[in-house]
């Protein structure tokens, strides 16, 4: 009898510490831009922190965010100056390094965070405001119009879309440069930096890098999101 009493005392023990020393479970802490968005507005004492480098978020940001750069050089330094005590809600470009900084934060102690599902990219694609630095438009970079002469051609197109902080985009770019060479004749390799290009991501709904896209005769036939070897790539432009 004792020790059961004492197993139901240790279930008890758990269930607390767990409660408390976590987010509590059943909370959804991925949230879409819209649900972003209500919950913020509904959180008087939220903290909003843009985990994009400086660049990034001077071409627009949610208002009021804070910009701790996840890949900096003190970027737990800066977080640990939050008050651990209130909802933190997080950003990023496309929801990888925002997802990874709610996760160090949740083991720092800090007891809720929200993170924004597919970041930006998703925030653009749900027509949600940004706002910038200064008075200036944000430069939208190219057109639709230059979009579509990019593929008046009878050549195959491949695009890649990618961002200068994307590490598998960095992986892939010495095959696609080969590619790029050794099939000259028939195929076009083109590269858009999704960052000075935000309008070309938003109209192509684009969620994640890198994302390679194959058109033929202006329709396109394939795509892929993620890491990707040559071989496979190569296969696409047959």
């Amino acid at each position: 009898m004792k020790n059961t009493v004492l197993f139901i005392q240790f279930i008890l023990l758990v269930a607390f510490t767990s409660c408390t020393n976590g987010q509590s479970k059943g909370v959804k802490t991925s949230l879409t831009p819209v649900e972003f968005s209500k919950q913020l507005s509904e959180t008087p004492d939220a903290q909003l922190i843009d985990v994009r480098t400086p660049g990034e978020v001077a071409g627009g940001f949610i208002d009021h965010a804070v910009n701790i750069d996840y890949n900096g050089s003190d970027f737990e330094g800066q977080i640990s100056k939050l008050d651990k005590a209130k909802p933190v809600f997080v950003y990023c470009l496309s929801g990888g390094r925002s997802g990874s900084a709610a996760s160090d934060m949740r083991s720092m102690g800090f007891k809720e965070v929200f993170e924004l599902e597919g970041g930006i990219m998703q925030w653009n694609n749900a027509n949600l405001p940004l706002v910038t630095t200064n008075s200036k438009p944000k430069d939208a970079g190219m057109t639709s119009q230059q979009f579509n002469d990019l593929l008046n051609t009878d050549k195959i197109v491949l695009i890649d879309y990618y961002a200068e902080w994307c590490a598998p985009c960095k992986k892939m770019k010495p095959y696609l440069d080969e590619i790029s060479t050794e099939m000259k004749d028939q195929v076009i390799v083109i590269r858009i930096d999704v960052d000075k290009n935000p309008l070309i991501a938003k109209e192509q709904k684009i969620q994640g890098i890198p994302l390679l896209q194959v058109y033929k005769n202006k329709e396109k036939t394939w795509s892929n999101v993620g890491l990707i070897d040559k071989a496979e790539v190569v296969k696409q432009l047959k």
